[in-house]
């Protein structure tokens, strides 16, 4: 993709993790549907295509530069950004350029893409324009397939719970034991895969999320437990047990980032954010 071509992508193009529409904008939504993969186009398209599912799947392999942790980018984006209420890619690449409350601007694609690397994968941000960034620009964009412009899907993002509900860390504890601990481990160390990485990923400690990630706020983390944890259970816990759970494990130590300092500097800033 050349230059000019990579610059008029990213006016059509998303990578978020947000909260999910509220039901009664639901009218104005589009559907939910992930493009068959036997649909991907051949030639040099094809390639930037797979490679870009491939980066999202195996990124702490494929990108080490640039992933200081322990995770990939599925980890959150489950099913390779292809779940609802999982932070999805599909029909994303018709919202962005688009203002983010956290850093008080415009960001473009690139700009959201390399965020969630030094945030949510504690790395280092990916080169512009390289064939890995193009890669991830093309995966997303083909993932958007048949999505008008300027039309949110249903189930972007993280799904919502009730954000009046106050969180009791306590009983977090207990929920994370009884429902958690068995694949991310009592300390939250993950399950170590032995040919390398994780089975299931660490929850908190060093190669985890960063303070900074949009997953270590207690109501972003809560959605995603509540809609799509334990795995293959989601909806099995009530907002309440998602929200303890959620404070619990976002407030165990973790990588630190200074950045975050400056997060919500020009307002609107959520009770839950870290800094």
């Amino acid at each position: 993709m050349s230059r000019t071509l990579q610059s008029a992508a990213l006016c059509i193009a998303a990578f978020t993790v947000i909260i999910i529409t509220d039901p009664a904008h639901a009218v104005n939504e589009a559907p939910f549907k992930v493009p068959d993969e036997i649909d991907i186009p051949s030639g040099p398209e094809g390639a930037a295509i797979n490679l870009g599912k491939t980066l999202i799947t195996d990124t702490k392999k494929r990108l080490p530069n640039n992933v200081g942790n322990g995770l990939n980018c599925s980890n959150c984006h489950l099913g390779a950004g292809t779940v609802a209420m999982a932070g999805p890619f599909v029909g994303l690449q018709g919202v962005f350029p688009e203002y983010r409350n956290r850093g008080g601007n415009i960001d473009s694609l690139q700009e959201r893409i390399n965020d969630c690397f030094v945030r949510s994968m504690n790395g280092k941000a990916l080169t512009w324009d390289s064939t890995e960034m193009n890669a991830i620009l093309m995966y997303i964009h083909w993932l958007s397939t048949g999505v008008p412009v300027g039309t949110p899907v249903a189930g972007r993002g993280m799904g919502k719970v009730d954000t009046a509900l106050m969180p009791n860390a306590v009983h977090g504890k207990q929920v994370y034991a009884e429902k958690c601990a068995a694949c991310h481990g009592a300390t939250g160390a993950g399950t170590p895969n032995p040919a390398g990485g994780y089975v299931f990923p660490p929850a908190w400690g060093n190669a985890s999320f960063n303070v900074g990630a949009g997953m270590a706020r207690t109501y972003t983390a809560a959605g995603f437990i509540k809609h799509n944890m334990p795995l293959g259970q989601g909806g099995s816990l009530s907002d309440q047990d998602a929200v303890d759970v959620a404070e619990f494990m976002t407030h165990q130590p973790r990588p630190a980032f200074a950045a975050a300092k400056g997060d919500y500097a020009k307002g609107n800033k959520p009770k839950d954010a870290r800094n």
